[in-house]
């Protein structure tokens, strides 16, 4: 780093926020690029919607660059931005449903609307229908249930991280995947 300028030909996570600190914003443009694809499939697992998600991970960014002088690095920044993810997403849920696009819709990957090859149009039709409940049944589960099964399954965040990322305990974390695990069983039968 020289005068607050990224100079260092692949800088870590601390030296890009040292030096958006500093005043460099190329160095958080690197962090966003670095970071969006993550923050970006996070926020499309909560609302199922691209111009959805691509709004709520915009405002992750935004509340990311305001308070980056609060990031204290005890944890890593990527799981400091899914934090402010997981709150965002909780947020949006929280203060609106959308009413153009049903609960069931959410949670669905894009590449889950295309048959895979050499599949049938009754077992396409099968798995879309399965997959349509079980994204029905995830929407209804609590909060926090709900994120961590998002950050757990589809994510594949550890425990410890996803205890992180929602400020709570690795115990809590398990008990809370444990439950959504149950609850979604009850949910499906």
């Amino acid at each position: 780093m020289d005068g607050g300028t990224v100079t260092v030909t692949n800088p870590t996570d601390a030296e890009l926020v040292e030096a958006s600190l500093g005043g460099d914003r190329e160095a958080f443009d690197l962090i966003v690029e670095r970071h969006r694809r993550n923050v970006y499939q996070l926020c499309y697992r909560f609302v199922g919607h691209d111009a959805d998600a691509a709004d709520l991970a915009q405002d992750v960014f935004v509340r990311a660059y305001r308070g980056l002088k609060t990031f204290k690095g005890q944890a890593s920044l990527g799981t400091w931005l899914y934090r402010i993810g997981v709150n965002v997403c909780l947020n949006r849920l929280a203060s609106k449903t959308p009413a153009s696009e049903p609960l069931d819709s959410l949670f669905l990957a894009n590449d889950e609307r295309i048959a895979a090859p050499g599949e049938s149009a009754s077992d396409a039709l099968l798995r879309d229908e399965r997959a349509r409940r079980v994204r029905a049944a995830i929407a209804r589960l609590p909060k926090k249930q709900r994120a961590t099964l998002i950050l757990r399954v589809y994510h594949e965040l550890p425990h410890e991280q996803i205890a992180a990322v929602l400020g709570s305990s690795v115990g809590a974390v398990k008990a809370n995947f444990f439950h959504a695990m149950n609850n979604l069983k009850k949910l499906l039968q």
